[in-house]
């Protein structure tokens, strides 16, 4: 294989593999690019993605929706139909085991970072659940995150609060890339608060007792353990004042949406780590206490 094409079957390989790993729509998918890769060459392709996608040991480990796996896997299969007579029996046993498999109504999603590591979340099957959309991860938390780790220097050794949360895709970014001394999360719905602390236990870091009072957080205290502090508090970004959030003594506060309070624009980033719509209009604000 030529030096080039070895760099675009990685590319592609790369893409299929963030792609499914968080759950993405299948349209989002290069698959016309796998098209023309499989026009060229045998199934070995079909192959290595089948160990990125649905063998990819973060997925045995914390299964995605069985749907979305069998949809997946149904839409390989057919790309490989088109091209090759033969059929490809790893496809279809890999078929088999989803379509035996039974729909929870949770389901996981991980997102691959810079440093090796993953963020892996558990999340709802569905947009709205409990009456909150709080359950499931928004673009809006991914390129947050991005931004956070592209400056990282924010966060070192500071303590940072966000409000909403939601399933904590971007405090959990933060926690590993950025070693922020504390951070607290936060949200207002019960049972997105029960599963934003299932998240950061699922993802290998420690609890403090919950923030319910600005005085237990205890913000500039002296903790110098490797990982950071981390705490949740119950709070409602619609209806939090500013001094309400100066009471917890954060150096940063951050919120993958607007609060019910003052934002400055901040200069827009370019890193595209995790695949959110590219047609996103998504802005990076200042909170202006």
């Amino acid at each position: 294989m030529a030096p080039e094409e070895s760099v675009e079957t990685t590319r592609l390989l790369w893409s299929f593999e963030r792609r499914f790993l968080a759950a993405r729509t299948l349209r989002s998918f290069p698959w016309q690019s796998l098209e023309e890769k499989l026009r060229d060459s045998g199934s070995e392709l079909l192959l290595d993605i089948l160990q990125k996608t649905v063998k990819h040991p973060l997925c045995v480990k914390h299964p995605p929706s069985a749907k979305y796996a069998r949809c997946f896997l149904s839409e390989l299969i057919r790309k490989h139909e088109a091209v090759h007579a033969e059929p490809l029996d790893e496809l279809y046993e890999a078929l088999a085991e989803v379509l035996t498999a039974k729909e929870p109504t949770r389901c996981h999603r991980s997102y691959l970072l810079p440093s090796g590591d993953s963020v892996t979340l558990s999340e709802s099957t569905a947009i709205i659940s409990h009456g909150t959309t709080g359950l499931v991860t928004w673009n809006a938390a991914l390129y947050l995150a991005e931004w956070a780790i592209e400056n990282s220097e924010t966060f070192t050794h500071r303590t940072v609060l966000e409000l909403g949360s939601g399933a904590g895709l971007t405090g959990l970014a933060i926690c590993k890339m950025c070693r922020p001394r504390a951070f607290i999360f936060s949200d207002c719905h019960t049972r997105v608060l029960e599963q934003l602390r299932g998240n950061i236990l699922l993802n290998s870091l420690s609890l403090e007792p919950n923030a319910t009072t600005p005085v237990q957080h205890l913000g500039h205290d002296t903790h110098t353990s490797g990982s950071p502090k981390v705490t949740v508090a119950q709070l409602d970004w619609d209806t939090v004042t500013a001094p309400q959030l100066a009471a917890f003594q954060p150096d940063v506060v951050i919120a993958a949406g607007r609060a019910g309070i003052s934002w400055e624009a901040m200069p827009r980033h370019d890193q595209k780590l995790f695949p959110y719509e590219e047609h996103s209009e998504m802005a990076i604000l200042k909170l202006l206490l």
